[in-house]
C-alpha cells in the first residue's frame, strides 16, 4: 500500500506540558470525558463483540443486578455499565456497541474504537461466536492493533458443539497470543473462567504478545515517520501507531478527528498536546 501525500494540520488547544503521570493512567480523568465514573471501582472492563455473539447475555452473566443504562455523550447510542467483584477487587464493565469492525464507519464503530483507544480499559473482553469464528476474528485482530490487554471469549460453544463443529481453542489463543476462554454464557459455562482470566490480565499475571501484522520497506518507514510526528504532537498518546496506520489507509473519520482539533480533547485527562503540526500523509 501506497502512502498518499496528503497534507492534513493537526491543531491543538493546549501548549505542551508534561504527560500526566503513568500512575494516573486508570484515573477518572482518563474516560470522564465517556460519562463513566470510577470513583467506587479499581479497574474498568471493556466488552466489545460482533452482534449476535452473545455479548449482552454475558455483561448479564458478569454483572446480575449491578447495572445501569444511558446513553454515551453527545451521542443518541444507548450504554449500559455494570460491576462486579472478584478477589476483593472491584471491577466496573462497560458494554460497547455490537461492531463488525473499527474502522470508524458509523457511530457504533467509532464510539467503540474511541473508548478502547483512549478511556484506556485495564481489560477488553471481545466475544466471539464459536460457530462462525472466520468472520468474528476481523474485529479481534483489530482490538488487538490497539491494545495488549485483550481476552477472547468464544462464546456459544454448545451451540458449536451441537453442530458438530469443533474449536481447538488452546491452539487459537497460541496463535492469536491472547487468552482465548471458551463459554455458553447462556448457560453459565465459563464465567468462573472469565472472571479469573481478566483478573490475571489487571493484575499482571497473564503477559499477552498480540499477533500483528507486520509492515515493511517504504510502509514500515512511512508508519514510523507518522508515528513519531504524531508522538511528538500528542506526548503520552495511547498508541500513536496504530493512528498512523489509520491514516496511511485513508481513514477520513481519523483524518477529520486530527484535523478539527478532537484529537486533543479526547485525550484530555491523559496528554497535553504541543503547537499545531503539519503530518504529510
Amino acid at each position: 500500500m501506497e502512502p498518499q501525500n496528503k497534507q492534513i494540520k493537526v491543531s491543538s488547544q493546549q501548549k505542551a506540558e508534561e504527560p500526566i503521570s503513568s500512575a494516573c493512567e486508570r484515573c477518572p480523568l482518563a474516560v470522564q470525558r465517556f460519562g463513566i465514573d470510577l470513583e467506587k471501582w479499581d479497574y474498568i472492563v471493556a466488552l466489545a463483540g460482533n452482534p449476535n455473539t452473545g455479548k449482552s447475555t454475558l455483561f448479564n452473566a458478569l454483572t446480575g443486578l449491578r447495572q445501569h443504562t444511558g446513553n454515551w455523550p453527545g451521542k443518541t447510542v444507548a450504554r449500559a455499565e455494570g460491576g462486579f467483584g472478584y478477589q476483593d477487587k472491584k471491577y466496573k464493565i462497560v458494554d460497547l456497541p455490537g461492531t463488525y469492525s473499527l474502522l470508524s464507519a458509523s457511530v457504533d464503530e467509532e464510539i467503540a474504537r474511541d473508548f478502547i483507544l483512549f478511556g484506556k480499559p485495564d481489560c477488553t473482553l471481545v466475544v466471539v461466536d464459536s460457530t462462525c469464528l472466520e468472520r468474528n476474528l476481523n474485529l479481534v485482530l483489530q482490538v488487538m492493533e490497539i491494545t495488549d490487554k485483550v481476552v477472547v471469549v468464544a462464546n456459544l460453544m454448545d451451540e458449536a458443539r451441537r453442530r458438530g463443529i469443533e474449536v481447538n481453542y488452546r491452539r487459537l489463543g497460541e496463535n492469536l497470543g491472547v487468552p482465548v476462554i471458551p463459554a455458553a454464557a447462556a448457560k453459565g459455562e465459563g464465567i468462573s473462567e472469565i472472571l479469573k482470566a481478566i483478573h490475571d490480565m489487571v493484575m499482571g499475571t497473564t503477559h499477552t504478545t498480540p499477533h500483528r501484522i507486520a509492515s515493511e520497506g517504504p510502509l514500515k518507514e512511512a508508519v514510523d515517520e507518522l508515528t513519531d510526528m504524531i508522538e511528538k504532537t500528542y506526548p503520552g498518546i495511547p498508541n500513536a501507531r496504530w493512528i498512523a496506520m489509520r491514516l496511511l489507509d485513508g481513514d477520513q473519520k481519523v483524518r477529520e478527528t486530527l484535523a478539527n482539533g478532537d484529537l486533543a480533547q479526547l485525550t484530555q485527562g491523559q496528554v497535553k498536546t504541543r503547537e499545531s503540526v503539519d503530518l504529510d500523509v
